[in-house]
């Protein structure tokens, strides 16, 4: 796949260095993004710039972005969300000059993803991120303490201390915020930014709720076909896209992932894919990360593949999470060795596909 990528968090915070990435074959992308920015700020032009010419020295390119993250008082509809919308389409404007091409984010409350134990222990002696559903059933904030006791000393997206540092007040402002109120707090926010976007051509690609379920109480709105369905009708436009998450929308046993991607890459609306596999565990609802390949998991990575194939994907893609695998102890679901793996398993799926399309033409 000519647009295979790798999530990496820069040199100053990410154990793999570009030199590791580049040495994988078939990839020609870095997934980045400014981690030192305070959310709410502006990107400054001269950080991005240095990011960019960092990555294109290694030989790689940076064309996506994961994630500018939304501001909560965005999210909740606050007055001063104003400012911080204007300060977000400076930032798309200000990427856009550096080349950027896709911006991945999401619109989840508080929590931009929940998982109950960063190293669960696998057969093989390898170990992943795991979510149990009883775990989530009482104080969040013990969620909080046993995600940043368990993150190897790393600051992980979605979990800054100094933002979740206030989890009660933020619980408290949320707590007028259902999802039809959520939803009219996206479309202010995707009518404001959509025509930057598409001036400058850049294109928006939401995150599937993670996992997609209501979790603590707060609404959770991207977590199925239908709920991507009122999205994209929220601001009718190509630029308002989504980032198809197989894992994400996997954990939910009812979302048919390979309808998803013929739907929506079909409309020229998913321009960045996550492939990844899950395996579910004993109750409704509990899962584990897993190796990339179709026989680990509960998904079907053939078909995925085969399904964006079919529908002609020429976006951007990478491997999701992967395991701690060959002693390697990072980044929590973000070491080197088994995403590698999994971008040639992925690559080696998609010459198989297309060259057996080939033939049958």
């Amino acid at each position: 796949m000519k647009n295979m990528g790798f999530r990496w968090y820069g040199s100053n915070d990410d154990p793999i260095k570009l030199q590791d990435i580049r040495q994988i074959p078939g990839t020609t992308q870095v997934v980045g993004a400014l981690f030192d920015v305070p959310v709410g700020d502006v990107w400054p032009m001269e950080k991005i710039q240095s990011l960019k010419t960092e990555v294109e020295a290694a030989g790689l390119n940076l064309e996506v972005i994961e994630s500018v993250n939304i501001h909560d008082d965005i999210k909740i509809g606050l007055p001063t969300r104003d400012k911080y919308i204007e300060n977000y389409k400076q930032t798309i404007r200000n990427l856009a000059k550096a080349g950027i091409k896709v911006i991945c984010y999401n619109f989840m409350p508080i929590f931009d993803w929940v998982r109950t134990d960063l190293h669960f222990k696998l057969e093989d002696g390898s170990n992943d991120l795991a979510f149990e559903h009883k775990k989530v059933e009482g104080d969040p904030k013990d969620i909080l303490k046993a995600v940043q006791e368990d993150s190897n000393g790393y600051i992980l997206p979605g979990w800054e201390p100094e933002r979740l540092s206030e989890v009660k007040s933020l619980f408290e402002a949320y707590a007028d915020v259902d999802e039809n109120k959520l939803r009219e707090n996206l479309k202010y926010f995707l009518d404001a930014i959509i025509p930057v976007c598409e001036e400058v051509d850049i294109r928006m690609a939401i995150h599937p709720d993670d996992p997609p379920r209501p979790l603590f109480g707060l609404p959770r709105i991207c977590k199925n076909r239908d709920d991507m369905f009122v999205i994209e009708e929220l601001h009718e436009s190509r630029y308002n896209g989504f980032t198809i998450c197989t894992g994400s929308l996997g954990e939910n046993p009812d979302n048919d992932v390979p309808a998803i991607i013929r739907e929506f890459v079909g409309k020229d609306r998913a321009p960045f894919i996550h492939a990844r596999n899950i395996k579910f565990m004993g109750n409704e609802g509990d899962f584990h990360e897993s190796a990339h390949l179709s026989s680990e998991g509960s998904l079907d990575m053939y078909e995925i593949m085969k399904a964006l194939s079919d529908t002609n994907f020429d976006g951007y893609i990478r491997p999701d999470h992967g395991r701690n695998i060959w002693g390697e102890d990072g980044r929590p679901g973000y070491g080197l060795y088994d995403r590698a793996l999994g971008i040639s398993y992925l690559n080696g799926l998609w010459e198989a596909i297309r060259k057996e399309n080939q033939k049958e033409e």
